[in-house]
């Protein structure tokens, strides 16, 4: 049936395909419809006729696929819709294009090869998670989270899993579409096991988390974006994060979200006795903006008492136009100072990942905000393993539809991946403690002002995927595409 349709026709069903395979993300969750429409994709791509046919389609399979995962990127041009509102869908409709060329890389490769396009579309989420400074939200592993099967991060990461549901997919296709014989047969077999897991087989199996004696209070004062830097507002938050702080019984430790103290470092005196009076000498953990002659940086601070912080954690992968503009350092150089970071342009990396001692607690690895997308960066340099993870964000960017749901998904992936527990906390929610399981033991919904105080979880055993990162899936893809590249190149010189 897909054969006999025209390229309009086909470009609009492997549109819909996609935009329908993205609700398999949160907070739909319905990972049924992403492997069905991955078995379209495969249906369509083995129906190409050219090369220019296999690139239109997977184009339009990616960007209807990016165009739902990604609605979300239109809620920070509508903080100040009169300013920036009308920017919104050209935002979405160049970033889900863009992404989609990746999967239309995927589809001509595939092409070429004569098939594997299981193989080509994992090796192209391989390079969408790096080049570019790479983007891996929206991956397909992702839509597993609180299903069974996600434990499997622990083994062989976001990119292993993202093959496995590739490979699901390609079975559900060959179940319906293939030949009699060991491919239906095989499909037949497979599928099942997959709606067990999928279905949480796993998940319900799996032992209660082992607490430790040591409470986190996590602060929420659910700042709207749209007041959380107006003068008479921040003093009200800040005011409500005091409060929050001081309740009784009295915690192990304090977390407050990014950027939570509304002046920069340098000025922050005030709050930051403030705060040490009413944490009476409970650790804080906060967020705030600092300076260096003319750099600003995104940083995490930990507060201990006295008037200066105890250590300090600078944001290190940052939001492309977001946060600053890429090479903007080297225009300067060319007399285009607009853009430079060194000039106080937007803000300036830190050095990299790194653990802060929290004392009793542990010691912990930071990541703020985007830095949670990123499996790399939950992990230290050297092979050192922290106790736990923390997570402060400003979700207040993404709306309330999709954005805060999934930035939430791949927090507890990250914590899967590393067997460690997450404290996240987020200023508009949604904050949690995540144990190593990636299971949420509490947390604060999205859009409610609040704190709660949670045990925090034991970390588990050093993962697989711990210690040896995207390797083996890098090495496994790289490896039998290597063999298809050889066997047809001898096929050819028959």
């Amino acid at each position: 049936m897909i054969a006999g349709r025209g390229p309009r026709a086909r470009g609009l069903i492997a549109f819909a395909a996609g935009a329908a395979g993205a609700f398999g993300h949160a907070p739909w969750g319905l990972w049924p419809l992403t492997l069905l429409a991955i078995a379209v994709a495969l249906a369509l791509a083995a129906r190409a006729a050219t090369l220019r046919q296999a690139l239109v389609t997977g184009w339009a399979f990616g960007t209807g696929y990016f165009a739902v995962a990604l609605s979300w990127i239109v809620e920070p041009f509508l903080v100040e819709p009169e300013i920036h509102g009308w920017m919104a869908p050209f935002a979405l409709v160049f970033m889900a294009g863009g992404l989609a060329l990746f999967f239309a890389a995927a589809f001509a490769a595939s092409f070429r090869l004569g098939g594997w396009l299981v193989l080509t579309l994992a090796a192209a989420e391989l390079a969408r998670a790096h080049i570019l400074t790479g983007f891996p939200w929206a991956g397909f592993a992702q839509v597993w989270v609180g299903q069974g099967i996600d434990q499997s991060l622990a083994w062989i990461g976001p990119h292993g899993l993202g093959l496995v549901t590739l490979g699901l997919g390609w079975a559900l296709w060959r179940a319906f579409d293939g030949p009699r014989g060991w491919a239906r047969t095989s499909a037949a077999l497979v599928l099942p096991v997959a709606v067990g897991l999928g279905g949480g087989a796993v998940r319900d199996t799996l032992p209660p988390a082992a607490l430790s004696d040591q409470v986190v209070r996590l602060v929420q004062p659910n700042a709207r974006q749209d007041q959380k830097w107006d003068a008479e507002m921040a003093h009200i938050f800040f005011a409500r994060k005091l409060d929050y702080t001081a309740a009784g019984p009295r915690p192990d430790l304090i977390v407050w979200p990014e950027t939570a103290i509304p002046t920069l470092l340098e000025y922050a005196d005030g709050a930051i006795a403030a705060i040490d009076a009413v944490a009476d000498g409970v650790p804080v953990v906060t967020g705030i903006q600092r300076r260096e002659d003319l750099r600003f940086f995104n940083a995490l601070i930990v507060l201990r008492g006295g008037p200066v912080p105890d250590q300090i954690y600078d944001k290190h992968h940052l939001v492309p136009f977001g946060e600053y503009v890429p090479l903007g350092d080297l225009a300067a150089r060319f007399g285009l100072h607009g853009f430079a970071t060194r000039e106080g342009q937007g803000f300036s990396p830190g050095p990299g990942p790194r653990a802060v001692d929290l004392g009793a607690v542990g010691r912990a690895l930071p990541l703020i905000c985007y830095e949670a997308v990123f499996p790399a960066f939950a992990r230290l340099p050297g092979g050192a393993r922290p106790d736990l993870l923390i997570q402060i964000t400003n979700d207040a960017w993404f709306g309330t539809v999709s954005g805060p749901y999934q930035h939430l998904a791949q927090a507890r992936m990250r914590a899967i991946e590393q067997g460690l527990p997450m404290i996240r906390v987020a200023n508009t929610g949604i904050s949690a403690m995540i144990d190593p399981k990636g299971r949420i033991l509490g947390q604060l919904p999205l859009g409610e002002a609040g704190y709660l105080d949670l045990a925090l979880p034991r970390p588990a055993h050093f993962t697989l995927y711990a210690r040896t990162g995207d390797l083996p899936a890098l090495i496994l893809i790289g490896l039998v595409l290597a063999i298809v590249l050889l066997q047809g190149r001898r096929r050819n010189t028959d």
